[in-house]
């Protein structure tokens, strides 16, 4: 038997379900072969077109609205261990009562810092107020879609997790000026091409020159941590916390593998997937192959790896208490608009409360449109 699946272009994405996938068909006897599509695909691609041509697809959660909404996958059984899911990764999946995917990969915004450099670690989202906030040496990805995530962790670290707030404002004006503050304070520290970088090309920098200490809020590729893979390994440290608060209320993200609902041989692929995403494959060729597992049991194994323990250790308290956004179906297509005018936040110097107002029209339009 033959099925196919679609994942993301990055050694994270394809390598681990190439490797898994192979070791499945002598175990099995069913082959499975992989495509790959750019993370900003991975990120906006339809997944109703994806499932009219591939079995499986690996996925990002907040699609799910859209998933229920268009039928495009499977409802997919319980997960069946419960104590499996690292944070809220599993639950991410859910929606509307079904389960639409299996978590294969977690992940959430962290801070990264090159420990070999000595540098002190910022705690507090204000230190980046402060006027010695060059001593970080950061260097933050505010790709618009980085950036707009950020801002949603900046508001989740006030205590305001609950978006959008009402019918108005997708978040409240104090706690979005102050995210747009730390925001514009961040981007004043590093150069302008921050507004144009992802994870991975912040993480590539970090980890192959001296020009940068840290990143203060990126999602973390466990690659980056693992001694050879680039010429100066990454260690990852807690999400730094707004003042009063105690807890890093990070934005979870991560891929699950959902089955589409045009395969030709549902058990087989429902099987695989609860397969690919159980303990011993997380732990085993999952991880072996740089994959990033979601399973919480393969986490704690790994805190004491001294190959992995640098992502694993370090960023544990951070994903545990990721925090998930929105879901439902109007959400993305709202992101997409806040995305194309976020770099004018940085490179026009709009002013915090006038961008605040455009994100809120954009939040109204949206809101009256679902």
């Amino acid at each position: 038997m033959k099925l196919t699946g679609m994942t993301w272009d990055h050694p994270r994405g394809f390598d681990p379900v190439v490797a898994a996938s192979s070791a499945y068909a002598a175990e099995a006897g069913v082959k499975i072969t992989w495509d790959k599509r750019s993370l900003q695909a991975f990120a906006d691609a339809p997944i109703a077109d994806l499932a009219e041509r591939y079995d499986f697809i690996v996925l990002d959660h907040p699609h799910v609205g859209q998933i229920a909404e268009t039928g495009a996958l499977l409802p997919l059984p319980a997960p069946s261990d419960a104590s499996a899911s690292l944070g809220g990764s599993a639950e991410s999946y859910l929606w509307q009562g079904q389960c639409w995917a299996y978590a294969l990969d977690a992940a959430c915004q962290m801070a990264a810092h090159r420990p070999d450099m000595g540098m002190p670690l910022p705690k507090l989202w204000e230190d980046f107020l402060d006027a010695d906030a060059a001593q970080f040496r950061p260097l933050t990805p505010l790709l618009p879609v980085d950036a707009f995530d950020m801002l949603m962790t900046l508001v989740a670290g006030r205590g305001e997790e609950d978006m959008p707030r009402d019918g108005r404002h997708f978040v409240s004006p104090e706690n979005g000026e102050y995210a747009l503050r730390v925001l514009r304070a961040l981007y004043s520290l590093g150069p302008d091409e921050q507004v144009d970088m992802n994870p991975i090309r912040v993480l590539e920098t970090l980890s192959t020159s001296d020009d940068f200490a840290c990143s203060p809020c990126l999602f973390g590729y466990v690659n980056y941590a693992r001694p050879g893979f680039r010429p100066h390994p990454v260690s990852y440290f807690d999400l730094p916390l707004c003042a009063g608060s105690s807890l890093p209320r990070a934005i979870l993200g991560g891929a699950g593998i959902g089955v589409s609902a045009r395969t030709r041989a549902p058990e087989e692929a429902v099987k695989f997937a609860q397969w690919i995403s159980s303990e011993p494959v997380q732990s085993g060729v999952y991880l072996s192959n740089n994959g990033q597992p979601a399973n919480r049991h393969t986490w704690l194994g790994q805190a004491g790896n001294p190959y992995a323990a640098g992502f694993f250790k370090g960023g544990f308290h951070t994903i545990d208490n990721a925090w998930t956004r929105p879901r439902a179906p109007w959400f993305l297509g709202f992101v997409d608009e806040v995305c194309a005018i976020m770099p004018e936040f940085f490179r026009k110097a709009i002013p915090e409360d006038a961008f605040l107002s455009r994100i809120d029209t954009l939040y109204q339009h949206h809101l009256q449109e679902a």
